[in-house]
């Protein structure tokens, strides 16, 4: 019998893949097929996506697929969080994408807290207070009156979905990193969008993932060489990474990326006080779950670093440069915002370190260290907060993702925390997104059943 493949489209916020994945004699055996840029562009004074391009690279990678004489069954697409487009009458863009790193949302915050108060919209959300959460990107729009012209609310997954099929829907996860879902009745929040005058029939039916959602347009299909059910995946990239993770009990895991996304999966919602006030955020998994979770700055401080030396160092080398530091490291808050999108993450550190009394890192050893170190503090810090607020101790945590292959990371995570470190898949977010294809084609039966064929396919090391 020929195997059956599944086709996993997994775009972060600096590049993309196409990894097609198979069972195999028990295991789940991975083919990267094709790998692509992605990344903000400025354009008239705004950052933007390439969608675009974006949506060339997609349909260059299935025809890698049909080159390589390999039919996926299926194919889901799943991306970062909080960003979307707008149509119109004609089912036609309105604006560019805009990236959640672009300065349109910082001036209407406080509006938007004028009208709901923060505690309120935690209240009924339950997700963290962020300068680029959706909820205020859309008040920004309503303002500038581009949200009078939309007809459709499409996240951007969501998006690339309907330039595939013509269908349009909104799928659960990645619409819950928006702040506009009821954390309790996992619905749109009527009454937040009736407050905030965003009209509420943009946004459709929320679909879950494993969803069927059609087949390619014809002349997509056509273009491409083959036909293919496209199936919602858990859309957002973290949902996905978190269905990769391979203990069948209730681990705390970390998604180890651009971002470090630390939490639980639990059944039950926390918008209490407390929790809003540690920054933890209620985001959507599959089968309805909340991945409660909070975001930590992650390794997007090191590829930043890593630029700005023009390359010159391997993420490897950047490691091997950091052992050889002598004497304690400078220590800065990783969230701090200062850290988010500065015009140097060198300087930023620096200054950090300078403003705080401490010795300034230098070279790239030492700025390197002093940021792994940071990362694995704030995981202690984020630890300690999950085990009061829950009242459970997680003896193991589970780190999953491109960050998981830092093994000095992985080292001062153990240190740090006093946990048992346990580290892969790396292609997380890949293997959560074909999981869901695998679960929906009923070659599995259930999400444990996948976690143990995880656990079997994919090597675990452990700290």
């Amino acid at each position: 019998m020929a195997n059956k493949y599944y086709l996993a489209i997994d775009i972060g916020a600096s590049s993309g893949r196409h990894i097609l994945g198979t069972i195999k004699n028990g295991k789940i055996v991975l083919e990267e097929i094709f790998r692509f840029k992605n990344g903000a562009i400025k354009k008239d004074g705004k950052l933007v996506w390439d969608i675009d391009a974006l949506f060339n690279s997609i349909l260059e990678g299935l025809k890698k697929c049909k080159d390589a004489g390999k039919i996926p069954e299926s194919l889901g697409i799943d991306t970062w969080g909080v960003d979307y487009a707008l149509l119109d009458d004609n089912d036609l863009l309105l604006d560019e994408i805009f990236s959640y790193r672009d300065e349109r949302t910082l001036s209407v915050i406080d509006e938007v807290f004028s009208v709901i108060p923060e505690n309120e919209l935690y209240k009924r959300t339950g997700i963290q207070k962020q300068v680029f959460n959706t909820i205020f990107q859309l008040y920004s729009d309503k303002k500038s009156g581009k949200l009078e012209k939309a007809k459709t609310y499409l996240m951007t997954p969501d998006y690339l979905n309907f330039l595939l099929t013509g269908v349009k829907a909104n799928e659960y996860t990645i619409a819950s990193t928006t702040g506009l879902i009821n954390a309790k009745t996992r619905e749109w929040d009527g009454e937040i969008l009736d407050k905030l005058g965003i009209k509420k029939e943009i946004f459709g039916e929320l679909k879950m993932p494993g969803t069927v959602l059609g087949n390619l347009k014809p002349e997509i299909a056509k273009e491409v060489g083959f036909d293919v059910k496209v199936v919602l995946p858990a859309s957002h990239d973290t949902a996905s990474a978190v269905m990769a993770v391979p203990s069948t009990d209730k681990p705390l895991y970390i998604s180890s990326g651009t971002w470090s996304l630390m939490g639980i999966e639990t059944q039950k919602e926390n918008t209490s006080e407390e929790s809003s006030k540690l920054g933890f955020t209620n985001e959507g998994g599959y089968e309805r779950s909340i991945r409660y979770l909070k975001n930590i700055m992650g390794m997007w401080m090191m590829q930043c670093v890593k630029k700005e030396f023009n390359d010159k160092y391997s993420f490897t080398d950047f490691v091997d440069e950091a052992r050889k530091v002598k004497g304690e490291p400078s220590v800065v808050d990783a969230n701090d915002l200062s850290f988010f999108s500065p015009d140097s993450m060198i300087d930023a550190v620096k200054n950090y370190c300078k403003k705080t009394g401490q010795k300034v890192p230098e070279t790239a050893g030492e700025i390197a260290l002093c940021i792994y170190t940071s990362l694995a503090i704030c995981y202690k810090k984020t630890l300690d907060e999950i085990e009061n607020i829950v009242g459970e101790t997680f003896p193991v945590i589970s780190v999953v993702g491109g960050g998981s292959q830092n093994v000095l990371m992985s080292e001062l995570t153990a240190k740090y925390t006093g946990r048992k470190v346990e580290c892969g898949p790396v292609e997380a977010t890949a293997i959560g997104n074909l999981l869901a294809q695998i679960l929906a084609s009923g070659e599995i039966k259930d999400l444990s059943e996948g976690k143990k064929l995880i656990a079997k396919s994919f090597e675990i090391k452990e700290y």
